[in-house]
C-alpha cells in the first residue's frame, strides 16, 4: 500500500524531471517555448543588472510558494553548484529573507536534485516549513557561506535551527519538506 501511495504521489508531478539534458537556448526563442524552459525565459525578462529574482509557484498546487532564482543561466540544467561561492551566498541570503518576510521562523528552503527538477533554470523553493520531519543526513552552519550544494546532482533543504542552519543533504525531492 506504501509503495502505491508513493508511486501516485510521485506521478501528481514531484516526480518527473530530469533537468541533465536540458535543451533551453536562449539565443533561440522559439528555443525556449518548452515548458522546462519558462524559467529560463523568465530570467531573461529580467534586468540586467538583477542578481536574484523572486517568483511566486504558479503551480496551483503550490499555492504557498516563492521561488527564488538567479538572473545568470549555466550550462545544461544550470546547476547552483556552477555559480560561485558569493553568487550562491547572495542567493541563499535573498532566498532567506524573503522567507523571513512570508513565513517568520518557520521557513524552509528547497533545491530539488537535478534528476528531481522539472525546470531547466537553477532555482530554490521558499515556503514554510513542514513539523515533524525525519533528519536523514544533515550538518549545521552559522552562516550562508558555509552551505555546500551538492556537485553530484542531489538536492538540499535547510531551515533555521536556533540560532544555526540546518542543511539535509543527499536527498532527490526536496521541496516535500514545504508547506504546499
Amino acid at each position: 500500500m506504501i509503495r502505491w501511495v508513493m508511486a501516485a504521489f510521485l506521478a501528481a508531478g514531484l516526480g518527473f524531471g530530469d533537468v541533465t539534458k536540458c535543451a533551453c537556448d536562449i539565443g533561440n526563442p522559439g528555443g525556449m517555448r518548452a515548458r522546462e524552459c519558462s524559467l529560463c525565459a523568465e530570467a531573461e525578462k529580467q534586468p540586467a543588472d538583477a542578481e536574484i529574482f523572486f517568483l511566486k509557484d504558479i503551480n496551483p498546487r503550490k499555492p504557498n510558494r516563492w521561488l527564488a532564482l538567479p538572473r545568470v543561466h549555466g550550462t545544461v540544467g544550470h546547476p547552483l553548484h556552477e555559480l560561485d561561492r558569493a553568487a550562491q551566498a547572495k542567493l541563499w541570503n535573498a532566498a532567506i529573507a524573503k522567507a523571513k518576510q512570508v513565513w517568520g521562523g518557520e521557513w524552509g528552503i528547497a533545491y530539488n536534485s537535478e534528476k528531481h527538477r522539472t525546470q531547466c533554470h537553477g532555482h530554490v523553493h521558499i515556503g514554510k516549513l513542514l513539523k515533524g520531519l525525519a533528519p536523514g543526513k544533515f550538518y549545521d552552519v552559522d552562516r550562508v557561506e558555509q552551505i555546500r550544494v551538492p556537485t553530484d546532482g542531489t538536492g538540499i533543504w535547510f531551515h533555521p535551527v536556533g540560532r544555526k542552519i540546518r542543511v539535509h543533504t543527499g536527498e532527490g525531492i526536496t521541496e516535500t519538506a514545504l508547506l504546499r
